[in-house]
C-alpha cells in the first residue's frame, strides 16, 4: 500500500472545520477533494469527503464499495459519504419527529413529495444541513463520532453558490420557529471564514479561469466569503525550451515531433492563463500536474496529496517571513 504524504500539513487551511471545493464542471474537483482529504488524513485529522451527486466517484478512486447515504472508510482517518436530498431530509425529519410511524404517516405520501418539489431551495438546504451536521463537534445523529475536517466535493459554481445561500433563503421564508433557528445556525457556520474555507478548482484555460474570477466576485457579493485557495489542476509540464521547439518545427513533422510541438503549445497557453489567473485573483494559487495515466488510483492520489501539502506549507513559510 502506498505510504502517506511526507510534507508538513498546511495548518491554516486544515484548521477550518469545512472546506467547500467547487469550480467549473470537468476541472477535476473530485480528484482535488480526494487529494485534500488524503493530505488531511495523513496529517492526523479525522476527515470525511462529501459527494453531493449520485455518481460516487470517490469510491471508485479508492476501489471501495459504495453504501449510499452511509459514512464509508476509504483509508485510515479518511471516510466518504454520498449525500442526496431524499435521504438528508428523511434523516432530518426523523431527528425532529423521533417516532418512525408518525413520520411515515405524515411524509411517506405524494402530498409531501409535491411539497418538497415545490419548495424553492429545500433540496439545497437539507443537503448543506447534513454537511453542517457532519462538521459539528457534537453531532446530532446517534452512535457517530465527530470529524476534525469535512471536505465537500461541491457542484459546479452556480449550484454551489445556491447551496451556500440556501440557509439565508429559508430564514426569510420561515421568519420564526425551529426551521428559522436551524437555518440561522447553518448560515452562521457556512459564512464564517474561521470555520469555512472555499477552495476553487480550475484548469489553466480561458473559460475555467474566467469562471473562477466570476466565482470570487459572486462569493464576496452574495455570501461574504472570499476564495481561500485556488488549485490549478492538470497543468502540463514544460519539456522543451522555445529554442528547442524552434528546431523541432524545422524537422519533418513525423508523429513524435508533432506530439512534442503540440504539447509545448498547450504548455505555453496554460502558462499564460495561469499567470492571468494569479495576477487578477490576487489570492493563493497552487497547481497540480497533469497525470499521464489511464486512470487515477491510490498511488496517484498520494502523489497529489503530497504536492498539495508541500506547496501549501511553502506558502505558509513565505507569509511567515
Amino acid at each position: 500500500m502506498p505510504g502517506p504524504a511526507t510534507a508538513p500539513p498546511p495548518k491554516d487551511l486544515f484548521e477550518h472545520r469545512l472546506l467547500f471545493v467547487t469550480g467549473k464542471g470537468g476541472v477535476g474537483k473530485t480528484t482535488v477533494a480526494a487529494a485534500l482529504g488524503l493530505a488531511a488524513a495523513h496529517a492526523g485529522l479525522r476527515t470525511i469527503v462529501c459527494e453531493l451527486d449520485a455518481r460516487e466517484r470517490l469510491h471508485s478512486l479508492f476501489n471501495v464499495s459504495t453504501r449510499g447515504f452511509e459514512e464509508v472508510e476509504l483509508a485510515p482517518d479518511l471516510s466518504a459519504i454520498a449525500i442526496d436530498p431524499e435521504h438528508a431530509i428523511e434523516e432530518y425529519l426523523l431527528l425532529q419527529i423521533k417516532v418512525r410511524p408518525v413520520y411515515d404517516m405524515l411524509f411517506k405520501n405524494r402530498v409531501f413529495d409535491y411539497f418538497a418539489a415545490a419548495t424553492p431551495g429545500l433540496a439545497e438546504l437539507v443537503t448543506i444541513g447534513k454537511v453542517w451536521e457532519l462538521a459539528q463537534p457534537d453531532r446530532l445523529t446517534k452512535k457517530t463520532k465527530p470529524y476534525d475536517l469535512v471536505i465537500v466535493d461541491a457542484p459546479a459554481t452556480g449550484h454551489a453558490l445556491a447551496m451556500l445561500e440556501a440557509p439565508e433563503t429559508f430564514k426569510k421564508i420561515a421568519r420564526v420557529g425551529p426551521i428559522h433557528r436551524q437555518a440561522g445556525y447553518i448560515q452562521s457556520f457556512l459564512h464564517d471564514p474561521a470555520t469555512t474555507a472555499i477552495v476553487a478548482v480550475a484548469t489553466a484555460e480561458e473559460m475555467p479561469v474566467n469562471e473562477t474570477l466570476d466565482l470570487r466576485r459572486e462569493l464576496i457579493a452574495r455570501v461574504g466569503l472570499d476564495i481561500a485557495l485556488t488549485v490549478v489542476n492538470a497543468l502540463e509540464p514544460e519539456y522543451f525550451t522555445a529554442k528547442e521547439i524552434g528546431i523541432l518545427r524545422k524537422e519533418d513533422q513525423i508523429a513524435p515531433i508533432e506530439a512534442a510541438v503540440l504539447q509545448s503549445e498547450r504548455s505555453v497557453r496554460q502558462a499564460e492563463q495561469y499567470e492571468r489567473l494569479a495576477k487578477e485573483l490576487k489570492r493563493p494559487v497552487i497547481d497540480l500536474p497533469f497525470l499521464y495515466e489511464k486512470s487515477i488510483g491510490r498511488q496517484e492520489l498520494n502523489e497529489l496529496a503530497d504536492k498539495l501539502s508541500s506547496d501549501l506549507a511553502e506558502q505558509l513559510e513565505r507569509v511567515a517571513k
